[in-house]
């Protein structure tokens, strides 16, 4: 086969394989735009949440997860209030917490002890907040403060179709990079969310209910502040 004829298979080749990949990136920066103004009417949209809630630590160096489920209420942050959020951990130990703005509290019957401290310091339970904080975020808010790239269209747990989405911070952060995986009406119904040291939080919502009346109490902890030990995170 003569040197041109190679050369003309090899262009062609090239060509086939660079217009390829152009369609497949055309058809991701696609999926992105749409899937980020679903989010933002969604966001607009929800006043009130609740659902199921299970959170999967994972440390890579032992290759140790652990798993813990309960349920959660969460209103949203909007022009009047912070974001607040109330979990319910009921297995494997009942705890609950309360999260307002960047501030939670952590109540654990057992040892009548409340941790107090910074969501993006949170190292227990507290730090789901990180997660469903995701869900308030404006497309303007997200790309302003991450590099959002889309990885696939994936199901996740119950067979729910998502667009998995990576989120990588323009500034330092307490973690990395955080993952969601949004449902087709622009709704975050997964979290992960990767440390420095590369532990993660994996956030999972299953059935989920929105804007029913919330009473603002449920996100006041049923402790007394006489009785237990407080402890500052």
């Amino acid at each position: 086969m003569s040197k041109v004829l190679r050369y003309g298979f090899l262009v062609i080749g090239l060509a086939t394989l660079f217009s390829v990949v152009s369609v497949t990136e055309t058809k991701a920066q696609n999926i992105l735009g749409d899937i980020l103004k679903r989010m933002d009417v969604h966001n607009k949209f929800l006043k009130t949440l609740r659902a199921d809630v299970t959170m999967v630590k994972y440390n890579p160096q032992l290759n140790v997860s652990d798993t813990t489920v309960g349920s959660t209420s969460y209103l949203p942050k909007d022009a009047k209030h912070s974001m607040y959020v109330r979990i319910d951990w009921t297995k494997p130990l009942e705890e609950m917490v309360s999260v307002i703005g960047d501030d939670y509290e952590l109540f654990r019957p057992r040892l009548n002890q409340v941790i107090r401290g910074k969501v993006q310091k949170a190292k227990n339970g507290a730090g789901v907040g990180n997660a469903l904080g995701f869900m308030s975020m404006s497309k303007d808010q997200l790309k302003q403060n991450y590099v959002v790239q889309f990885i696939a269209e994936e199901k996740i747990k119950g067979d729910v179709p998502t667009v998995h989405l990576l989120l990588t911070p323009k500034t330092a952060t307490s973690y990395k990079s955080a993952e969601l995986w949004v449902d087709s009406d622009g709704m975050p119904r997964q979290a992960k969310i990767t440390e420095q040291n590369n532990d993660s939080t994996t956030v999972l919502l299953e059935n989920i209910k929105k804007n029913e009346t919330l009473n603002a109490n449920i996100f006041r902890l049923p402790y007394n502040t006489k009785s237990v030990k407080i402890i500052k995170a």
